[in-house]
């Protein structure tokens, strides 16, 4: 089961390559971060503060191009972890048909605050970030 979750926190260190985002249930307590880059972190960061680029940046161009195609965003679901590693999916819908394209979670994110979409985390992952 996928269990709908928030942007808790943004940790930003500007002198490392390594940023932090912590994705927290929207009704409930559980909670993880997740290590992503500093360009995504900042593409969160600016959306979440409402400063627009003068210029697209890529996580808008792809909300742009997903836009002119006649598709949508549904949902991103972080939906694995292995060595270490997240994994999520980005569900579009095109034409009345679902569509899964796989990505990275700091790039779904980041997609997700470009245009305000749900993000989901897989029950499994959960459990395992918990061990």
């Amino acid at each position: 089961m996928d269990v709908e979750v928030e942007l808790s926190r943004i940790i930003i260190n500007e002198t490392s390559d390594q940023q932090i985002i912590v994705l927290k249930e929207r009704h409930g307590s559980r909670a993880f971060p997740i290590v992503i880059g500093i360009v995504e972190i900042f593409a969160i960061d600016r959306r979440l503060k409402g400063i627009e680029p003068p210029r697209p940046m890529t996580h808008d161009l792809l909300a742009s191009v997903i836009d002119h195609l006649g598709a949508k965003v549904e949902r991103i679901v972080i939906d694995d972890l292995r060595n270490h590693t997240f994994f999520a999916k980005i569900y579009l819908t095109v034409d009345g048909r679902t569509v899964k394209v796989d990505s990275r979670p700091s790039d779904a994110i980041a997609l997700c605050a470009a245009i305000d979409a749900p993000i989901f985390v897989a029950d499994q992952v959960f459990d395992k970030t918990s061990q």
